[in-house]
């Protein structure tokens, strides 16, 4: 069975269940604490808490994920930075035997074996699942015939996703020898402090990787054999087996990042985008990666058609990554062996490549053992990036205005108009669309924004007349201040969360535009006058400035 038929078949099976099927997430999260969506059901965390369910309280998706921990692992049989989770999911309906049942008979319906079952063992903390050990036993699964297994912590207790939230025991279904299917019972709320409490509501939550079971629906060796992958490696040449899945793996993820709105750079999401296709790139060096990315995206258009409609966008940012890092190898090979002269480099001169030559760490290390350097104190590369880290908020702090030169009234004006332009781009050009940085006088408004083409003609007025719309109507600026993590939750930031305070600032210009920011506004968004864009440019790689006036 394809993959694509497995995906529609599992989501299917449970909307015969009453689950309502729910469209798969972002993988830019709302929750501030992990970089990307990680599985299946953070999107769906709030309703586990008790916070009613506009779903009913059965729900089905198949989640776009990624997950950072295992970029080192890819390249083995089954480690995937992106991949997709199949998952059902229950607040506060039906339970264990339901969840385990449900389980079986589809497994079942599409020709698989279950070779064992785990069930939690029980710890000083949580007690041992009996319920879930009796429920396998009347489908034939116990200790005594092998195919019931009891597992610690380790393996049979999940969550929570970030640094709290809902989490418990699971029950995870092998075949062929290879987890396929885990099954988590949300029974605990787990704090900052590890601390657990009982829901007041308990949830199933379960979480079953598509390209796994493909390959076990497919007798695949390994996921890469699978019709996920197979288009994407038959045109990667080479003896390494290795070499291969990590390029095929790299450039599907960079491919959905990339449509996701996130642009290569030395931070956070960006700097793993960067990561990977620096690896990519690297590995392949003799490859045509545009052809690879346009068959990732051929594999997955007709499910994920956004990546159809951004094609010229992705293809444009690898592209001008790949002339990019040519460049910064180059570069950082050279100051490589410049500073190994005397036999070693140090942790801070590695970070120093990294800063200067955008070299990821992990490439710098690669370099540094085919050239035969060793690296001295790795921990002085952590502690740079810890001052350079803390240099760049206390420079963002002092753009929390906004970039403002002064606090004029005419640069106040400025200031509010870039909240209208911002919104009024991702109108048009997308809701993945950022600040990425701004420069306001009394004179003019300079706004630097994520895009990865020049903007038409059509757009730049579109864009410019929805302003003028917004200014038109007199709409009240209003501002609230509210905890960082409710504020998150309904408005959009350009920075990064950890720069800003517990208590935050969201300036609301109707249902037009909600930010954080640090002000200060117009009161109406009639006494801004005529908004004009009078320039679109490039600022860099990915990113297009606007230069506009009030008049």
């Amino acid at each position: 069975m394809t993959a694509n038929n497995l995906r529609e078949e599992f989501l299917s099976f449970f909307q015969k269940k009453n689950h309502q099927r729910v469209v798969s997430s972002s993988l830019l999260p709302t929750d501030p604490s992990v970089l990307f969506t990680t599985a299946g059901m953070q999107q769906f965390k709030e309703y586990f808490l008790g916070r009613k369910s506009p779903y009913g309280n059965r729900a089905v998706s198949c989640q776009k994920c990624f997950r950072t921990s295992d970029i080192e692992e890819v390249g083995d049989s089954r480690h995937l930075t992106f991949f997709e989770m199949l998952g059902n999911f229950s607040f506060g309906d039906y339970f264990k035997e339901e969840a385990i049942e449900f389980a079986k008979e589809f497994i079942d319906s599409i020709g698989v074996k279950i070779d064992y079952v785990t069930v939690f063992a029980g710890d000083n903390d949580v007690p041992k699942d009996e319920e879930s050990i009796k429920i396998w036993g009347k489908l034939g699964f116990s200790e005594k015939k092998g195919n019931l297994k009891l597992s610690g912590r380790e393996d049979n207790f999940w969550g929570p996703t970030g640094e709290e939230g809902p989490c418990g025991p699971t029950t995870e279904i092998y075949a062929n020898s290879i987890e396929i299917w885990n099954l988590v019972f949300n029974e605990y709320y787990q704090d900052k402090n590890k601390k657990l409490t009982p829901l007041k509501q308990k949830g199933v939550d379960t979480g079953m990787g598509l390209e796994r079971l493909a390959m076990v629906s497919q007798n695949k060796a390994d996921v890469f054999e699978t019709d996920l992958f197979t288009p994407l490696i038959e045109n990667i040449t080479g003896d390494d087996e290795k070499t291969k899945r990590i390029i095929a793996d790299h450039i599907k993820s960079a491919v959905f990042l990339i449509a996701e709105g996130i642009l290569p750079s030395n931070v956070e999401q960006g700097y793993v985008l960067r990561r990977i296709l620096r690896r990519a790139i690297r590995y392949g060096k003799s490859l045509d990666l545009i052809v690879l990315a346009e068959k990732a995206i051929k594999i997955y258009q007709d499910v994920y058609p956004e990546l159809k409609s951004k094609k010229t966008e992705i293809l444009s940012v690898i592209e001008q990554e790949k002339e990019k890092f040519g460049k910064s190898l180059e570069a950082g090979i050279k100051e490589l062996k410049k500073k190994a002269e005397k036999g070693y480099i140090t942790g801070e001169e590695e970070f120093h490549l990294f800063d200067t030559c955008s070299l990821p760490r992990d490439m710098t290390e690669d370099l540094a053992r085919e050239y035969n350097i060793a690296i001295k104190n790795p921990e002085g590369f952590d502690e740079a990036f810890k001052k350079h880290k803390e240099v760049s908020r206390a420079g963002a702090e002092k753009k929390f205005k906004g970039g403002l030169a002064d606090d004029s009234a005419q640069t106040v004006k400025y200031h509010t108009a870039t909240h209208l332009l911002l919104a009024a781009l991702r109108e048009f050009l997308g809701q993945e669309i950022y600040q990425k940085g701004s420069n306001i006088t009394a004179e003019r408004l300079r706004f630097d924004f994520n895009y990865a083409q020049k903007m038409t003609d059509d757009q730049i007025s579109a864009v410019q007349n929805l302003v003028n719309q917004k200014i038109k109507e007199d709409i009240l600026v209003e501002m609230k201040e509210m905890s960082k993590a409710e504020a998150l939750k309904i408005a959009k930031v350009s920075f990064d969360p950890e720069k800003y305070g517990d208590i935050v600032k969201v300036y609301q210009i109707g249902d037009f535009s909600i930010e954080l920011c640090g002000g200060p506004h117009v009161k109406r968004t009639s006494e801004l006058g005529t908004f004009k864009i009078t320039k679109e440019e490039s600022s860099g790689a990915g990113i297009r400035r606007i230069r506009a006036v009030l008049e």
